[in-house]
């Protein structure tokens, strides 16, 4: 089993609520989840290859819908890989688009 270390801080109530809310909506199971993944998510931003930048995306539901059905059917591994499929292909799309109007 490996160590592990209480660690007290003070939030105000209004991120508290927040959290909490997050909990209640079954996104988590306790607060200490949630800022165990928030802790997570930035030490692995900040440990990231030079080469690898970590963006956060905001999607409409509908959209997140039609990504996770991707997932479900088997053409993306995860929502990551289709996010990450989707970006690719629009950004190719975008740079030949361009190229071949110069033609």
């Amino acid at each position: 089993m490996s160590g592990s270390e209480r660690i007290t801080i003070r939030l105000p109530m209004e991120k508290v609520e927040m959290l909490q809310s997050m909990v209640d909506q079954g996104m988590y199971s306790s607060i200490s989840d949630v800022i165990r993944r928030a802790i997570d998510d930035l030490l692995y931003d900040s440990d990231a290859p030079e080469h690898i930048r970590k963006v956060t995306v905001e999607l409409p539901r509908t959209k997140v819908i039609e990504l996770e059905s991707l997932v479900k059917d088997g053409d993306s591994v995860s929502l990551d890989d289709a996010i990450r499929n989707a970006v690719r292909e629009y950004t190719r799309m975008r740079v030949q688009l361009p190229m071949q109007e110069t033609e």
